[in-house]
C-alpha cells in the first residue's frame, strides 16, 4: 500500500439491498469530527491488464456514519456497476470480513458542528447515502447543544433504501419532543413517507406542514447533503425564502455538501 495511506481491515458489512451496502472497518484514523469524510480505496488493476496487472490506487471520499466515539468506523455506499462506469464501488462491494482496504490517514470536511451556527431548528436534508453524515452528527452531544429541535429528512427511491432505522429510532427515543424523522420515497408508496422531491415539498409548504414547524431564516439552519441537483435546487428554494449560504466570514442559514 502507498505510504500516503494507512491499512484498514473490514470487520463487518451490512447489505441493505442488492447494491446498497455498509462497510465497517478498523483503522488508525485520527482527528475525526462527526460529519466529516475519509478517503477509502483499493489497489485495482488497470483496464485491459488482467493477466499482468499494473495496480493503481483508486480512492474516493465517503462520509463516516459513526460518531467519533463509536467503533468500528462505518461508511454506506451504492455499487455503480462497471457497465455504468463504476470503477471502485464494484470492488468495494466484493469485500468481506478480514479483507484489507486503503484508508486516508485523516478525515476532512466542513459539514460538521464546529462549522455550523446555533439555531432554534436544524433541518437535515439528505438523499440516498448522504444520510450517513447527518447520523454521525446526530449521535453527538455537540449537535443537541446547538439546536432546540431537529428535523431529519431522508429522500430515497424505494423504501428498502431507508437505512439505519434502528439508529434513527434510538435518536428519537433519546430526544423526546425534540426530534422528527420524515422519509421521502419517490418510486413507490410507503406508509409514513412523503412522495416527490425535497425542494418541491419546501416550495409548496408540505414539508413544513408535515413537521408542524415553520422553516424561516429567523429560526432555521439547513444542512443539505446529497446529489448535486437536489443540493442546488434546495438552495434556490431556500434563498427565495431569505436564507443564505453560511460562511465563516458571514453567518447564514445553509450548509451544504454534494454527496452521492
Amino acid at each position: 500500500m502507498s505510504q500516503k495511506f494507512i491499512e484498514g481491515r473490514i470487520v463487518g458489512r451490512t447489505d441493505h439491498t442488492s447494491n446498497l451496502f455498509s462497510l465497517q472497518f478498523e483503522a488508525p484514523l485520527s482527528g475525526f469530527i462527526a460529519g466529516q469524510y475519509c478517503q477509502v480505496g483499493l489497489q485495482l488493476p488497470a483496464a485491459g491488464e488482467a493477466t499482468h496487472p499494473n495496480h493503481a490506487l483508486v480512492m474516493r471520499p465517503y462520509s463516516l456514519v459513526n460518531a467519533p466515539d463509536e467503533h468500528p468506523f462505518e461508511i454506506v455506499l451504492t455499487e455503480v456497476p462497471a457497465a455504468h462506469g463504476g470503477v471502485l464501488t464494484p470492488a468495494l462491494h466484493r469485500l468481506q470480513v478480514g479483507d484489507s482496504v486503503c484508508i486516508g490517514p485523516a478525515a476532512y470536511g466542513f459539514f460538521s458542528m464546529p462549522e455550523v451556527p446555533d439555531a432554534d431548528v436544524l433541518w437535515g436534508l439528505a438523499t440516498g447515502t448522504a444520510n450517513g453524515a447527518l447520523l454521525s452528527c446526530l449521535k453527538t452531544d455537540a449537535l443537541w447543544k446547538k439546536f432546540r429541535k431537529v428535523v431529519l429528512v431522508h429522500a430515497v427511491r424505494t423504501a428498502a433504501e431507508l437505512t439505519y432505522r434502528d439508529q434513527i429510532n434510538a435518536i428519537a427515543n433519546a430526544n423526546p419532543g425534540r426530534f422528527q424523522y420524515i422519509p421521502f420515497v419517490s418510486r413507490e408508496d410507503h406508509d409514513g413517507a412523503m412522495r416527490g422531491r425535497i425542494p418541491d415539498a419546501i416550495a409548496d409548504g408540505s414539508l413544513e406542514a408535515r413537521a408542524g414547524i415553520a422553516l424561516t431564516a429567523e429560526t432555521a439552519h439547513c444542512m443539505i447533503c446529497g446529489n448535486p441537483q437536489m443540493v442546488a435546487d434546495t438552495q434556490e428554494v431556500l434563498k427565495a425564502r431569505g436564507l443564505k449560504k453560511h460562511r465563516r466570514k458571514e453567518a447564514g442559514q445553509i450548509t451544504t455538501e454534494a454527496y452521492w
